[in-house]
């Protein structure tokens, strides 16, 4: 009985036939038999072809597999041979192993071809593509209908495929200036991008034309013809666009760097401004707390002198008894003057007590604020419990610089002496223990 099985090392398409026969003989003594033994390895796949009058038929077994050739395995077979033989009658049939694993690589070389730039859409220049796919056949149903296997040959069937390949990437780099706004003198350092790109193309064209899988494109190289005067010239306006660009953005980024430094220097002299004048008012406020008492006294006594003036003379007032010295009016005056007497001391007893407790309150604690720089920008002002908080965060260090009004220039935190006591222990973390005795 005949064993069938594909010993070949690399291949693609391979033909079994039996020992000693040509490849492509169909004679009696490529008869295959019940009985015989079918081995198909992991990652390849047998097809049966037999030839009847109605047309050809297939069989498809997909490895692993070994076992010996019956009817249960091969429903075609039942239609071609009658139960009158026993199922011994030998049958005819083309049997072919495709290998679903193995990767194939082919190397391509586009030589130089014209390039235009749309800014110089005359001027041509030359360019040369070189580089790798690498292909395999994963749908071997779809493979089989574009491939006639009788004749497969893998050396011509990748020279189709390097043709066609060759052909889609000059069409797909000859468009690239133009569909991708890539200049034809920057064409090399964009290589990755013109490679994504001519993959995305090629894939589904190699799966259509012949069947095949294109695992990856490699374009390892896209050479410029950099004698051609064309390219000179383009190299030319390339540069005087691009030195144009620069000088004209560094020229922006001056006036943006000027103008921030402006308008940092309006707000600090705005947050002073507002900071001084804020000072001023609570110290205003301050002084007049503190005398408005006294201010208070001065008017209360004004009152009350008028008021025992006007009560004495109520002495001198005639009540109808003749004339001359009234002495109830006067006993009247003195009592109300003695009773205004009481209450003015004891107004100014209070009154006294209130400006001496608002002179004893000490003066409102001036507002320290610095300013911090921050990645080259200043940010703040921010006081001593917010630069502590900041400390302990890391986001001020020793090294930070600061600045407050009164400094003639920025310094680093950890040489302002007002700002030693920030760093005396490390952020997060409590001042040393207290000595034991």
């Amino acid at each position: 009985m005949n064993v069938i099985r594909c010993d070949e090392p690399e291949y693609l398409v391979w033909k079994w036939r039996p020992l000693g026969q040509d490849v492509n003989s169909t004679s009696r003594e490529n008869s295959i038999r019940y009985g015989s033994s079918l081995r198909v390895k992991d990652g390849e796949v047998a097809v049966f072809v037999y030839k009847q009058q109605n047309g050809a038929m297939q069989d498809f077994i997909e490895g692993p597999y070994d076992q010996t050739i019956q009817t249960a395995n091969f429903p075609v077979l039942s239609s071609i041979v009658g139960a009158a033989f026993g199922g011994d009658s030998p049958f005819q049939a083309e049997i072919y192993f495709i290998n679903l694993q193995g990767n194939n690589q082919i190397r391509f070389a586009v030589p130089y071809f014209d390039v235009f730039d749309p800014r110089l859409p005359d001027h041509g220049i030359p360019v040369a593509v070189r580089g790798t796919i690498t292909f395999n056949l994963t749908d071997y149903r779809a493979f089989i209908k574009l491939n006639r296997l009788i004749n497969f040959d893998l050396e011509s069937f990748k020279k189709q495929i390097k043709d066609a390949v060759s052909k889609y990437v000059k069409g797909i780099v000859t468009n690239i200036p133009s569909s991708n706004g890539i200049p034809a003198v920057q064409m090399e350092s964009r290589i990755l991008d013109i490679n994504t790109q001519v993959e995305q193309y090629l894939k589904p064209r190699l799966e259509g034309d012949f069947g095949v899988n294109l695992k990856a494109l490699d374009i390892s190289a896209i050479d410029v013809d950099k004698d051609s005067p064309y390219y000179a010239e383009l190299r030319a306006l390339t540069a005087g666009n691009t030195a144009k660009t620069m000088n004209a953005q560094t020229d922006v980024n001056i006036r943006n760097m000027r103008d921030m430094q402006q308008i940092n220097v309006k707000n600090v002299d705005e947050t002073l401004r507002i900071q001084r004048e804020e000072a001023q008012r609570a110290q205003k406020l301050q002084t007049e707390t503190n005398f408005i008492g006294a201010h208070s006294i001065n008017q209360q006594t004004e009152v009350l002198k008028n008021a025992a003036n006007n009560l004495g003379q109520m002495g001198n007032m005639n009540f109808g008894n003749g004339g001359g010295m009234n002495p109830a009016g006067m006993m009247t005056g003195m009592m109300m003057g003695s009773a205004m007497g009481q209450q003015m001391a004891g107004m100014m007893n209070n009154m006294g007590q209130n400006v001496q407790s608002a002179m004893q309150q000490p003066p409102q604690v001036p507002i320290t604020q610095y300013f911090v720089a921050v990645n080259g920008q200043q940010a703040g002002p921010f006081g001593m419990q917010q630069l502590q908080q900041m400390v302990q965060n890391g986001q001020l260090t020793q090294q930070t610089y600061v600045w407050k009004n009164g400094m003639a220039g920025w310094e680093a935190a950890g040489k302002v002496q007002e700002l030693a006591s920030l760093f005396s222990a490390g952020p997060g973390m409590p001042p040393p223990p207290p000595p034991t005795d």
